[in-house]
């Protein structure tokens, strides 16, 4: 794929160049509450701008309905761009309508606009190859150039990253070529021990990659939600834990498998229960207590790994040359359950290896914990697309990009 070095020798002075970015930035009573996605676009927005391009911000933000919502609004994190960038952002209220094409009409070189959520609009996440299209052709009667540079969303067959780089000159942005990057560290030539940490709340949703997996790491260190699916399939009580009894026979196969093949699938020793979840806003005191994996007590919820558990996963990873990490080892977002996450994110830093954080939770997480970026090796901005691309999936957004 070309990557945006060549577009900026080519020369962008007076061009609409539309930026595919990742803004699904996580929101909290209409503030932003990590605007890692933001600064993660901001090398290829400056470098084009500072080049005299007008620059177009496209992007989604969370689930509307294919229609205008306000609770959905690209507005604040327009703004916190145009903070980061130290200068003014356009902001247009509409996606393709009047309000985008006056925005975009009114740039000059250098200057950068942001239009309205695309999932206002059906055609963005449309089935229909025809309603996709014709709204991916009223974006492209926004620009003159694509730069896609939004990874979160590469795994996503939508206009904007799928559709859209068919009818204009494209090209990989900054974010997208180091993601690629890192992860052909991850599936080609892979220097070992090669270890991946996985938590999260569903087993359902890791258990591709965790099949892939199963012939390329030499440990798995399993933690979050979804550990207790583990747990349940090796014969141990979980409580009223998450649970995901469909998935019992598919996670018993993998652990025989495991076994067979000489990958070391790690599964707690210990963890944290309490009678129900926790209250996030931090108004009703939590109870949690530590029993030992095999030993829960029926009526108790596991929300976090325990103190022991943590010490094993920091050995586990002490000697790895490889580490990547996709999923939160508990419900971080409460300080009683962070030390699980908060172990392995320190194992990450100390650990001498290459090590990848791959996106989603994991990624708020260290931010929220207060680690820095620059510790570890790299920190992903897509969990979805980091998985697929390790399951071996073509994933759209990056076959579009090819020529």
């Amino acid at each position: 794929m070309k990557t945006i070095d060549e577009l900026l020798a080519e020369g962008v002075d007076g061009k609409r160049v539309f930026v595919r970015a990742d803004l699904n930035v996580p929101m909290s009573e209409g503030l932003i509450t990590d605007d890692g996605r933001i600064r993660a676009v901001l090398p290829t927005v400056k470098a084009l701008a500072d080049a005299g391009a007008k620059v177009v911000v496209a992007s989604h933000l969370g689930r509307p309905k294919g229609a205008p919502d306000p609770k959905f609004s690209l507005l604040q994190a327009a703004e916190r761009l145009a903070e980061l960038l130290g200068a003014p952002v356009a902001f247009a209220q509409d996606t393709v309508g009047p309000a985008a094409h006056d925005a975009v009409n009114g740039l000059e070189p250098g200057q950068v606009a942001v239009i309205e959520n695309l999932r206002f609009n059906a055609g963005e996440t449309s089935k229909d190859d025809t309603e996709r299209g014709e709204f991916a052709d009223r974006l492209a009667a926004l620009a003159d150039v694509y730069v896609g540079d939004g990874f979160g969303a590469v795994h996503r067959k939508h206009a904007s990253v799928y559709d859209l780089p068919a009818r204009l000159p494209h090209y990989a942005g900054y974010l997208i070529a180091t993601e690629v990057g890192v992860l052909k560290k991850l599936t080609e030539d892979v220097k070992r021990p090669y270890v991946v940490v996985l938590g999260g709340a569903k087993v359902s949703d890791k258990l591709a990659v965790i099949d892939e997996l199963l012939g390329k790491a030499d440990r798995i260190l399993v933690g979050g939600g979804m550990v207790y699916t583990f747990l349940k399939a090796k014969g141990y009580e979980v409580g009223s834990s998450l649970l995901q009894e469909d998935q019992l026979a598919t996670v018993t196969e993998y652990l025989e498998r495991a076994e067979k093949t000489g990958v070391e699938i790690v599964l707690p020793v210990d963890t944290l229960v309490a009678p129900e979840f926790p209250d996030l806003s931090g108004k009703t005191p939590s109870q949690p207590s530590t029993v030992a994996a095999d030993a829960m007590p029926a009526g108790q919820m596991g929300l976090d790994i325990g103190p022991e558990t943590g010490k094993l996963y920091a050995s586990k990873l002490a000697d790895a040359a490889t580490v990547f990490w996709n999923g939160p080892m508990g419900v971080f977002e409460h300080p009683d359950y962070a030390a699980g996450t908060r172990a392995v994110a320190q194992a990450l830093v100390e650990s001498k290896g290459f090590t990848v954080v791959g996106g989603g939770d994991s990624a708020a997480a260290v931010r929220i914990l207060g680690f820095d970026e620059n510790a570890f090796g790299h920190i992903s901005t897509g969990g979805g697309a980091s998985l697929e691309y390790l399951e071996g999936k073509t994933l759209p957004g990056l076959a579009a990009l090819e020529d």
